[in-house]
This record gives C-alpha cells, structure tokens and sequence, in this order.
C-alpha cells in the first residue's frame, strides 16, 4: 500500500510505502525496546520496583529513587537507544549505496576516521568533551570524503567504495594504534576505554546531542527512502526512472556520515551495531529497498540490550558496551559466512 502526498501534476512531492509486516515488525520491536527499557529502569545495584519507576516518570516519586533514575539509569537509556538508532539509520543507507552487506560504516571506515578525529583532539591537542565530539565529526567527514574522491572514476561503484573503505579504515586503524602508543599511560587507558565503546557516565547532554541529530537527520533520511530503493536495482534502471544517482548516493553519504559522526562522538566507535540491525531488519521484514525505519528501531534496540547486560553480566564490574555488540556482531558474521558456504555448496 501506498500513501502519496500532493505535488507536481503526475509526481507526487511525497510517496510513502506501507507495508503491513513492517508495521508489525517495527510494533514488536518497539515493545521489546520498552520491555528493555524497564529492565533498565528497574535493575542495578539497587533495584527499584515497577510502581516506582513510573512514579518517579510521572514527576512524583521518592527522591532517592528519582536521582537514581532521572540522574543515572534513564538518561543512560535514551543515549543507548538514540545511537544505536543513529548508528542503525546509518548502516541501512551506506549498505543500500554500496549494495553490499559490508557497506556499513564499522567496515568502510568511516567510524574508524572518527575515532580518529577524536583521538587526535584528545591525545595530541589535549582538548576536552566539547572539542573531542568536533574531532570526531571532523574525523568522519574527512575519511568519508576520502573514501568517495579516491573511489571516485566517472561515478562511484559500489564495489570500488567498500574496497577503498576497507583500505582506509586499516590505515586509520594503524594510525590509532601509533596514538595511542605514544600517549601518556593514563590519556592512552581512557582513549582505549573510549575505542571500545562505552556508555559509562552517559547524561541528558548526550541525549540533547543525539535527539537533536535525528530530529534533523531521520527526516532527511526517509526522505532518500525512494531514491536508494530503486538504485538498488542497478544505476542504469534507477536513471531511466528518473532518479539522480549521484545526487542520491551523496545525499545518503552525507546522511549517513552526520549520524555515524555524531554517534561515535557520544558513545564511541560502538562495533557492528551498524553492520548487524539492517541486515537482521531485512530478513524480519522480507521487504525490499533499505528498510531505513526497521534498521532504525532494531539498532536502538540491539544497543540498549547490548548496554543492560554488559551492566549486569559480571555486576559490579561494568563492561564497555561494545564488548557486548562486538561479540554478537562476530557471531553474526560467522553464521552468515557459513550459511553462504553451506548454500554455496548446497
């Protein structure tokens, strides 16, 4: 089912595409994500009961328990969930430009750039919060440039991106190593605490900071919806419809690199959540195109999944989130190697 907004005679300014299995899909979702979030609310080294919490939520709660949760637990949640939102927004439009499932922005670099665009802020210029998530915006531009200049002859393909992404982020990663090698013992712990991916001592400035990127992101985003879906048929198909490829490609690039920027300036370069949620999104909802919406929600949720078990998995010692989302990122690489091997010799 289709919903078209008024415009042009014969082209309609705005075409939205509905399709039932991806409602629900996106419903189920959400109430996992609220089922998480109440774990969150409710878990820790001092528990607090279901009434309570909502409670507090509603403005009339306990005030011991109202610092816990206003202060420590919820703005910690909505940081998870708006980045790996942004994180998952991100991987479904790189992997729909580069038509390939290793198109996200872990795997091309991009994230690496930022990482170290904030590692030279924090280790070389000793800057501090605020100049470090400049470093890391910086960062990922740059590299996402150089990646599509370098990628770049008469047009960008898909498969030169990922090849040349794929060179840069080992460069980059080399680079990171030298920083950090030749840091001071404590700036370079800190740095590598940060490398991994953490949410430790998250507050409502990262949630201000992630809320306002999708506010202006998301919406431009779903409007490349059309566009990416039918580049995903070929180039040559997509410009005999009407579609300017490049000028797609690079709004979805340009998209894409503000949300992944941005997210690793709060959280860090938090692996795979990128890569996993749209191809997981893909396979739930059986829909074709990019599946922006669902890799959305499915990142948000996979991250603050992510974040309450590393909590609580080896309590009171807090692991940085993206041990968790590494290992289930890993895991998931290796079933899909193996189901292509086995298809493959099927």
């Amino acid at each position: 089912m289709r919903l078209a907004l008024p415009g042009r005679p014969g082209r309609p300014a705005l075409s939205l595409r509905w399709d039932p299995r991806t409602a629900a899909v996106c419903a189920a979702l959400l109430l996992a994500a609220a089922a998480t979030g109440v774990w969150t609310l409710t878990t820790g080294d001092f528990r607090i009961p279901v009434p309570d919490v909502l409670r507090v939520l509603a403005g009339d709660g306990n005030p011991a328990y109202a610092y816990i949760v206003e202060e420590l637990r919820l703005p910690r949640l909505l940081t998870a969930l708006l980045t790996g939102a942004a994180l998952g927004l991100s991987g479904a439009l790189f992997q729909s430009v580069a038509r390939n499932p290793l198109g996200s922005p872990d795997v091309i670099g991009f994230t690496v750039g930022s990482a170290t665009g904030a590692l030279v802020a924090l280790l070389v210029l000793g800057a501090g919060a605020a100049s470090v998530a400049a470093g890391s915006v910086a960062g990922c531009a740059v590299t996402s440039a150089a990646v599509y200049l370098l990628a770049w002859r008469r047009g960008a393909a898909a498969f030169r991106l990922v090849l040349v992404g794929i060179g840069v982020s080992a460069l980059l990663s080399s680079a990171n190593a030298y920083l950090i090698a030749k840091a001071s013992f404590t700036d370079a712990q800190s740095a590598q605490v940060w490398l991994t991916g953490s949410l430790n001592g998250r507050g409502w400035q990262h949630v201000t900071t992630m809320a306002a990127a999708l506010a202006v992101l998301a919406p431009a985003a779903l409007l490349l919806g059309r566009p990416l879906r039918m580049l995903e048929m070929g180039e040559d198909t997509a410009s005999a419809l009407g579609v300017r490829t490049e000028r797609a490609k690079a709004g979805a690039l340009v998209t894409g690199v503000g949300l992944t920027a941005l997210a690793t300036a709060v959280a860090g370069p938090v692996p795979f959540v990128a890569l996993v949620a749209p191809q997981v999104a893909r396979r739930l909802t059986r829909s074709p195109g990019p599946g922006l919406l669902p890799s959305a929600v499915l990142g948000a949720l996979v991250l603050a999944v992510s974040d309450i078990t590393a909590q609580r998995m080896l309590a009171p010692t807090q692991l940085p989130v993206g041990v968790l989302t590494g290992v289930v990122g890993g895991c998931y690489l290796v079933w899909v190697l193996a189901r292509q091997w086995r298809a493959g010799l099927g």
